[in-house]
């Protein structure tokens, strides 16, 4: 990578996933994280409130928007966005701490989101996940069964909104077949990984080691 900066002293991979809400974003993710113990996601915080199925430090870390206000105010996001009326924003200290355990980094925010990081990071990797269709996200949102249909057709028209920035990441993933999209994710995370000098820093005992040999 280009440049250390003071949330990545370790010089690890920092990468971005975003993806309308329910192109399955968080299932590639979560899949991916099971094949490679060396990545780390760091948890986000949000306003929004928790659903049932979830854990506190563990999806989110969940706030009041006192609270969250005073963090913006304290400088401690590197990024924050107002998504669907709730506040989400990823704390610098969480990002260092998953750095300082040795991992590359996934963070899973949206396009305003990761437009800021990009300006603090302009080494970051960003992924783009599309749905095969609009019929097919609109399926899935429903099959979910978590918000109500005024919601779903909200969250539709902002994947509109969100499609439009497709341009500005790196990479594009298709999930229609999920075990082909979860390939192509695992491709992606070893490609940047062997790209110099992400690659020369992992490698520069043995790249000393090689150069020294008489």
């Amino acid at each position: 990578m280009s440049e250390q900066h003071a949330d990545n002293p370790s010089g690890g991979i920092l990468f971005i996933v975003s993806a309308p809400s329910g192109a399955g974003k968080t299932s590639l993710v979560r899949a991916l994280l099971k094949q490679d113990p060396t990545l780390a996601v760091c948890v986000s915080h949000t306003t929004r409130p928790m659903r049932p199925t979830e854990r506190n430090g563990i999806n989110y870390h969940f706030v009041d928007t006192t609270t969250f206000r005073e963090l913006i105010a304290n400088g401690e996001f590197l990024e924050h966005a107002d998504v669907f009326g709730n506040l989400y924003g990823t704390a610098r200290s969480s990002v260092a701490r998953c750095f300082d355990s040795g991992a590359d980094v996934i963070l899973e925010i949206d396009w305003q989101g990761a437009a800021q990081v990009r300006e603090r990071h302009p080494d970051v990797v960003s992924v783009f996940i599309l749905p095969p269709s609009l019929a097919t996200l609109r399926a899935r949102l429903h099959n979910r069964g978590e918000d109500a249909s005024e919601v779903i057709e909200n969250r539709l028209a902002e994947a509109r909104t969100e499609l439009a920035h497709h341009n500005d990441f790196d990479y594009l993933v298709v999930n229609d077949d999920f075990a082909a999209a979860l390939n192509q994710l695992q491709a992606i995370v070893q490609a940047e990984r062997c790209r110099r000098p992400a690659a020369g820093k992992r490698l520069q005992t043995l790249l000393e080691d090689l150069l020294s040999a008489p």
